[in-house]
């Protein structure tokens, strides 16, 4: 089954192809003919997940799967959340997403947070489907480790003592918030469309 993921992020896409290994085919933006850059200006996770991947069904006709992933900390009251990639500027700076984050936390000894990911799809039925992922863990005082992208460097997952930039993708890809949302999403496809694959 051939199906667009609607991300310009590379690591995403490495990621999740590595998810599915040959269960799916997934497809890049890029593959489908799509380069420009997709709004992501809404309030939620959810509607953002939801706005990249009727963008994308809207011109390519195909299943589409989007995600959108935030960073909920709760010290800041669930901040940066959907704000996450773009917390320090609309750069998308992670060194600067980090040292503000960082900075925000000195003194706060409750370094509790999550990542959460949101995986909205929408099937060839056109009906809109979510899925959602959560990891719970704490912020590190420091960066460290250079696996990873984002905010990885200085999240370490709960049951461990290195952040997920730390850890070898082949443990981070099976205890991240995307593997729970692709998870629970690839298990929807399976018991859904096997006609299809």
């Amino acid at each position: 089954m051939k199906i667009v993921f609607a991300t310009n992020n590379k690591h995403k896409l490495k990621e999740i192809r590595q998810m599915a290994g040959d269960a799916f085919h997934i497809l890049s933006l890029e593959e489908v003919g799509i380069r420009e850059e997709i709004p992501e200006d809404h309030e939620t996770l959810e509607e953002n997940a939801l706005a990249k991947a009727r963008f994308v069904h809207s011109r390519t006709g195909l299943p589409v799967f989007a995600d959108d992933t935030g960073l909920e900390v709760e010290a800041l009251g669930g901040r940066p959340g959907v704000f996450s990639a773009r917390y320090a500027g609309p750069e998308k700076d992670s060194k600067k997403n980090i040292q503000k984050l960082l900075s925000e936390l000195n003194n706060i000894h409750n370094r509790k947070a999550r990542f959460r990911t949101v995986i909205a799809f929408i099937p060839p039925e056109n009906k809109e489907i979510l899925f959602e992922g959560i990891v719970e863990g704490t912020i590190s005082p420091k960066p460290a480790g250079k696996e990873g992208f984002g905010y990885d460097p200085v999240f370490v997952p709960a049951g461990y003592t290195k952040t997920f930039a730390e850890l070898p993708s082949s443990i981070k890809n099976k205890i991240s918030h995307r593997y729970h949302a692709f998870a629970r999403f690839t298990r929807f496809l399976d018991e859904q469309f096997t006609t299809l694959k």
